[in-house]
């Protein structure tokens, strides 16, 4: 099953399961470039769609510390992955895929 899937050019472990999603980028033909990030999945409510939480620190030099901030990211769940709340991803940069989608999940972590 893992011969199925494309190489994407980066170092993650390909799904198990082979999808028929066009924007997928295993098994679809949809290309990744620029960020790779980390996150944490915090809704799955819509179809082919989840919400990544993101925690980063930002420096502020006016007070020389760092303050710590979160954002959430819109990313396109190909059907290869079988997700939950919680889980942590790794999610890459794609082309505009919705108004908000611009990133895909590439690995299960």
């Amino acid at each position: 099953m893992k011969g199925k899937a494309k190489d994407i050019g980066y170092d993650v472990k390909i799904p198990e399961k082979v999808c028929k999603d066009r924007n997928c980028p295993f098994h679809g033909v949809l290309p990744i470039r620029g960020k790779i990030l980390e996150g944490i999945v915090t809704s799955l409510r819509m179809d082919k769609t989840v919400i990544i939480e993101r925690d980063y620190l930002r420096y502020v030099p006016k007070y020389e510390r760092y303050e710590r901030r979160k954002s959430k990211i819109a990313a396109h769940k190909p059907d290869c992955f079988l997700l939950k709340k919680g889980d942590k991803v790794k999610i890459a940069e794609c082309r505009p895929l919705s108004k908000t989608k611009h990133f895909v999940i590439i690995e299960k972590m």
